[in-house]
């Protein structure tokens, strides 16, 4: 046998091996997919209660409870299972079903912002401590005095004006997770659907408690109801009065406080402002000059002035501005400042980025656009 020949059955082998490993591994594939498919389907349960280590009792989607065994020590009520369909047997817990919606909202578990971060404010913060902060970390406080705390606190006022950062130096002060949405992101196509997001609302802050539930523009999904309404502006209503249900559900010592704001208190259902609701009806007015300075100050307070920066003389001429209106304006002189290649902000940089500001708005420009 010459050396070709050899080479020639050693290429043969090496296919040969090769082509067997292929048929293996397809055939490993095979048989992974047929057990799967052999697998039974699994009915779906609901966790009703916990009788004790060894059992639970399970709802099943025919409307019936069983008593079962339990062979997961994490199961409690509310727990989605899957359960064998001859014997019941809990099989499987599955996963959280909070929609993915609800899960990709703006949620932080530990919010930056402090009360030192607001300016002008002082009277609210107050309130809103009285309200929102003392429930949540004594709560023992109003079992003494025998009263329920109130449930939730509704924010009024123009755009700007730092209702978005209370709610998240209140989530701070109580080391409470922070939930933010905005209440048309509950309005859905489908029937039924916002409802459904609700509740899954609801039931995630309960389980992030301690939380602060923050709607901003409430008035999207609590509006007026009216006699002739269309098919969507019911969908709206069911919404809302699901909305309604899940606040009248809260016990006493659940610790979720909800607060909501909104600029058009004019249009909202007198349903969701009863007592019991949103107890309480903070204003939050466009700061006077003191508060003006104060908000300068914050934003301000890493920014290297130059001596002819009087904030107290800035604050008293430029009125009528919000606190997101100043941060911009603070913004801007910074930015002038380094158009001319300096590091220190002057008195010029403050009046040059107020008069862009104010030309911006008489173009039509809202605040928020006014530098973008």
């Amino acid at each position: 046998m010459t050396d070709s020949d050899t080479k020639k059955i050693r290429d043969q082998l090496t296919r040969a091996l090769r082509e067997r490993d292929r048929y293996r591994s397809e055939l490993d594939r095979l048989q992974r997919r047929i057990q799967k498919m052999a697998i039974p389907p699994l009915l779906l349960a609901t966790v009703s209660r916990l009788v004790d280590e060894s059992f639970v009792v399970i709802h099943t989607p025919s409307g019936n409870d069983f008593l079962v065994a339990s062979p997961f020590e994490t199961l409690k009520p509310g727990d989605t299972v899957g359960v064998d369909q001859q014997t019941l047997k809990i099989v499987k817990i599955l996963p959280s079903n909070v929609d993915s919606f609800i899960a990709g909202m703006e949620l932080d578990e530990k919010p930056m912002e402090t009360y030192e971060d607001i300016g002008g404010l002082d009277d609210i913060i107050v309130t809103l401590r009285e309200v929102v902060e003392l429930p949540l970390t004594n709560p023992e406080l109003f079992s003494i005095v025998g009263i329920e705390p109130p449930n939730g606190v509704l924010l009024e006022g123009p755009p700007g004006t730092g209702k978005t950062l209370i709610a998240r130096a209140v989530a701070n002060a109580t080391h409470a997770t922070f939930i933010r949405l905005v209440g048309s992101e509950l309005i859905q196509k489908y029937i039924g659907e916002g409802a459904r997001l609700v509740r899954e609302l609801f039931s995630l802050a309960r389980e992030k408690a301690p939380a602060v539930l923050f709607i901003d523009e409430i008035d999207a999904v609590a509006s007026k109801r009216t006699q002739d309404s269309q098919v969507s502006d019911r969908e709206v209503q069911r919404t809302l009065m699901q909305l309604l249900a899940e606040m009248d559900g809260f016990e006493i010592n659940e610790q979720v406080k909800i607060i909501a704001a909104t600029n058009r208190p004019d249009i909202l259902d007198p349903a969701i402002l009863r007592p019991g609701r949103f107890d309480r009806i903070i204003k939050v007015e466009l700061p006077d000059a003191k508060g003006r300075l104060e908000i300068f100050k914050i934003h301000t307070r890493n920014m290297p002035l130059a001596e002819d920066v009087q904030l107290k003389k800035i604050a008293s001429n430029l009125d009528n501005l919000s606190g997101a209106d100043i941060k911009s304006i603070c913004t801007e002189s910074g930015m002038n400042a380094i158009r001319e290649n300096r590091r220190i902000v002057t008195k010029d940089d403050f009046y040059k980025a107020f008069d862009q500001y104010i030309r911006k708005l008489r173009e039509g420009r809202p605040a928020a656009a006014v530098y973008s």
